[in-house]
């Protein structure tokens, strides 16, 4: 698998765009602000292919990431920060509804902050994974801004909160210095040799 072969494909503003070509889907959750495009450029060695922006909130549609033409990673707009207006809030959270309802998703990866401790938000987002049964792994992220002495207690902070079984993945990550890009590309990669 050579996941510097990687592509932007398409950004879906309404559900009729989403796609639907049977390739695994590895859907990107998180705060506005928690580092989801630059996760996904650690994850793939690439400076620029998500957008990254100085202000929170930049991802506003459902999109599309083609990896050697095998899987997608989708990279879904943020929740819970952007300075957006209420109506805009209101359609991003009724295309996340329907990204969720129509069954695509091979594996979430939830993107939580691993200085703090998880949001209301966040809360909601791992129940709706686990309630609806769809496997998901949670991406402690910005791991570099942490002294060694608080890992460990914000990594058990953040699995209590989110209520997460023995089973659920919680990764520490560095999208900033490359900490846990090993053990989430080994995640991704094993999720699809068991599809």
């Amino acid at each position: 698998m050579n996941l510097h072969n990687a592509a932007y494909v398409r950004s879906a503003g309404t559900p009729r765009d989403f796609l639907h070509d049977h390739k695994p889907q590895f859907a990107m959750a998180g705060r506005s602000n928690v580092g989801k495009s630059s996760v996904i450029n650690r994850m793939l060695d690439r400076k620029n292919l998500a957008r990254v922006g100085n202000s929170p909130g930049k991802t506003r549609q459902v999109n599309y990431f083609l990896i050697d033409d095998s899987f997608y990673l989708v990279d879904l707009p943020g929740y819970g920060y952007a300075k957006v207006t209420r109506e805009e809030k209101q359609r991003w959270s009724q295309l996340m509804e329907a990204y969720f309802a129509d069954g695509q998703i091979t594996l979430g990866l939830l993107i939580v902050d691993a200085r703090h401790k998880p949001s209301k938000d966040d809360v909601v987002m791992a129940n709706w994974f686990q309630e609806t049964g769809c496997p998901f792994a949670v991406v402690a992220n910005k791991l570099d801004k942490l002294k060694r002495s608080e890992i460990q207690p914000n990594l058990a902070l953040i699995r209590e909160t989110l209520a997460l079984g023995e089973d659920v993945p919680l990764i520490p990550f560095s999208a900033e210095k490359g900490d846990g890009k090993q053990a989430l590309v080994s995640l991704v990669l094993n999720t699809l040799t068991k599809k």
